[in-house]
């Protein structure tokens, strides 16, 4: 017996209850299968139509991440590149668009060492043969009355007696160095320009964001052209410069960092988008035991305004104070080193690399000036305005200095040539101020 008392919910029905529906199903089959056939027709042609638009709105949204305009929107691709559907086809496109740009640049300088080594007097004959010290990269960025100019590193020219760039063909040109800038690290050749026909887009460098994609192109060790790939790490950070190589920080570059690698031999070379547009100049690197694929790139639109003052007057004109300086904490590292090793602390005192550092005599000030820096010698503006050998500058206008590289900042980026400027300073315990007018730097400045 059922649980439940109604055949709806029995496991047993009675025999005239199944005859009675089988009519009534037999009935409305009779009357409906003609229907019920064209249904599963429609039912087919809707779901095969409907599949059809989800496929295809689904395949845009999916290509439309890689930035393909499907049409009927209107939509170009950053940059109106044409891009593809294969990430590597962007690389491939955006390394050939500048690559032919790109040059190897050769620094030589003369190396005074005769047959078995020994080394020759100068001005004996067969001194002075011209050899490669140095090889960097660089790329063409514009072509004038039949000239091509290249921009590069300071660092990759500098000292050079002469200076040959090699094309990608193979073909080797010789260069000459239109201007420098050490405070940028950047500096432009000029090349014949016949045969000539690529020269570097430039990109928007402040347009770059974090985890893009960008790539380096240059002459790593010397080994040829090389095309490295990474991402944007820090699109803007700070780094401390020895401008002479001593150890000591006098400047502060800013930079883009990146983990493409760049090595000895890159630098100059551009660091280009996924465009083929150059966003940076290829500079500098972390050498150091455990580091990896930290390098660093001058940010394109830092450097333009720099470039551009070389190709017009060979250098960069900055207001000019007429200094050279001594910051106060070596002043008092030195003191150190002499009531330690008294004599042969002095000595290493006086051997300094620059020959200027440490040849500050006794100073004085009061016990709370700790920071400043110390005039060594002093020229032009600095020496009209009154500024002596020992003379300690605490103060540019209002804005306190501590170091040169503080005093070189406050100049190069508050002031111009021709301002006025109130120097605060202490002779002999005493602080005292004097006014003047600021110069402008020249190519041998």
């Amino acid at each position: 017996m059922s649980i439940f008392d109604d055949d709806f919910y029995s496991t047993k029905v009675s025999r005239r209850t199944v005859r009675k529906s089988r009519r009534e199903d037999g009935s409305r089959m009779s009357s409906f299968s003609g229907d019920r056939r064209w249904s599963s027709l429609r039912i087919a042609l809707v779901s095969s139509f409907t599949s059809a638009i989800a496929a295809t709105v689904l395949f845009g949204l999916f290509m439309g991440g890689f930035g393909l305009d499907l049409g009927g929107g209107g939509g170009k691709a950053p940059g109106n590149a044409a891009v593809s559907a294969d990430p590597s086809e962007r690389t491939i496109n955006a390394t050939a668009k500048v690559r032919p740009a790109v040059v190897s640049v050769i620094n030589e300088q003369t190396f005074e060492l005769g047959l078995g080594g020994e080394l020759l007097e100068e001005g004996a004959k067969g001194s002075g043969v011209l050899r490669e010290a140095g090889v960097g990269s660089g790329f063409i960025i514009q072509k004038k009355a039949g000239r091509a100019f290249v921009v590069t590193n300071y660092h990759v020219v500098a000292n050079a007696e002469k200076v040959k760039t090699v094309l990608t063909t193979g073909e080797v040109r010789d260069a000459r160095v239109v201007g420098l800038d050490q405070i940028t690290d950047l500096a432009v050749l000029e090349i014949d320009a016949k045969g000539i026909d690529t020269v570097a887009e430039i990109g928007d460098s402040s347009a770059l964001q974090a985890a893009e994609f960008v790539m380096a192109i240059g002459n790593p060790l010397g080994m040829g052209e090389s095309i490295t790939m990474g991402v944007v790490s820090v699109i803007k950070e700070t780094v401390p410069v020895s401008l002479n190589q001593n150890g000591v920080i006098d400047w502060e570059q800013e930079v883009i960092r990146v983990d493409a690698a760049i090595n000895q031999g890159n630098s100059g070379g551009p660091l280009i988008d996924l465009d083929g547009r150059v966003v940076g100049i290829n500079s500098m690197k972390i050498a150091d035991f455990g580091v990896e694929s930290i390098g660093y790139a001058i940010p394109i639109n830092n450097a333009m305004p720099i470039v551009e003052s070389l190709m017009e007057k060979g250098f960069v004109p900055r207001p000019y104070l007429g200094v050279y300086t001594l910051d106060l904490a070596q002043y008092w590292e030195q003191q150190d080193l002499e009531e330690l090793y008294g004599e042969e602390g002095k000595k290493d005192r006086s051997e300094d690399k620059d020959g200027l550092e440490g040849s500050a005599g006794d100073i004085k000030l009061p016990d709370e000036v700790l920071s400043g820096v110390i005039v060594l010698e002093a020229v032009g503006p600095a020496l009209d305005a009154g500024l002596q050998f020992n003379d300690v500058i605490v103060k540019l206008d209002d804005k306190r200095i501590g170091s040169t590289m503080e005093l070189r900042k406050y100049l190069y980026e508050a002031k111009s040539a021709g301002d006025e400027l109130i120097v605060t300073y202490y002779r002999d315990g005493k602080q005292q101020t004097t006014k003047l007018k600021l110069g402008e730097t020249g190519a041998e400045e």
